[in-house]
């Protein structure tokens, strides 16, 4: 990527009051019209701009000046920045290598069926896919939707996990939390809970029902019990 001079204009002042560089040689650097810089010297054009430094900033150096300066037709040249700025990636669907293709019908199936709060377009970000085959694979039109077996797209090696939760993450922002009768529970009313009464009430009432007849003959039948044996042995 070629690099780009930083204010032309503001460059071109401070290089015609500050050099003995040509019309040309300026108007070369500085990608204007030797007219134009002309006009700057005679003070026509471009008043009321403070000239920008080119050495400060990076742009230039003081040897090229210097050779442009001794020889009018060297062509001055922008100096190489020392720090690399990375191009901005270009929006759109992520690219998917020709052999993990064949999956990414897999892969949208388990979006949609473990996320369906996703939007296509995030389906479509973090697989590379269109959105018409993610409604084709959505309502079973798909050619081939018979074989089709959900699968991970983090495990298939279509998107990383991060990139994963971060669109269920954006997905799940301003979405009502799920009800009782989603999660597959139920409340008991107000009523009922007043009913309940605490377990030991509930054996205390219990051991108050025993009869205390029927205990007593039960405990007179256990002793009667080995008398009867002892008289059948004699």
């Amino acid at each position: 990527m070629a690099q780009t001079l930083l204010m032309p204009k503001a460059t071109a002042i401070w290089l015609v009051d500050n050099t003995a560089l040509s019309f040309d040689q300026i108007a070369q650097f500085c990608k204007l019209h030797p007219l134009e810089v002309k006009a700057i010297a005679d003070g026509e054009a471009a008043q009321g701009i403070k000239g920008l430094d080119p050495i400060s900033t990076g742009q230039l150096s003081r040897d090229e000046i210097a050779r442009a300066e001794a020889n009018p037709n060297h062509k001055l040249k922008i100096s190489e920045p020392k720090v690399r700025v990375p191009e901005s990636k270009r929006r759109g669907p992520r690219y998917t290598p020709v052999s993990k293709r064949q999956d990414r019908p897999n892969a949208i199936l388990w979006l949609v069926r473990n996320h369906p709060e996703l939007k296509d377009a995030q389906i479509s970000r973090l697989v590379g896919t269109t959105k018409s085959t993610i409604e084709q694979i959505r309502e079973r039109t798909h050619w081939n939707s018979a074989n089709l077996a959900p699968m991970d797209p983090v495990t298939l090696g279509l998107c990383s996990q991060i990139d994963l939760d971060m669109e269920v993450e954006k997905a799940s922002k301003g979405r009502p939390l799920p009800t009782a009768a989603e999660l597959g529970a139920t409340l008991q009313s107000a009523q009922e809970t007043e009913r309940l009464t605490p377990s030991y009430e509930r054996e205390e009432e219990k051991e108050k029902e025993i009869d205390a007849d029927a205990v007593f003959r039960k405990l007179s039948s256990l002793r009667s019990a080995p008398k009867d044996e002892d008289d059948d042995q004699y």
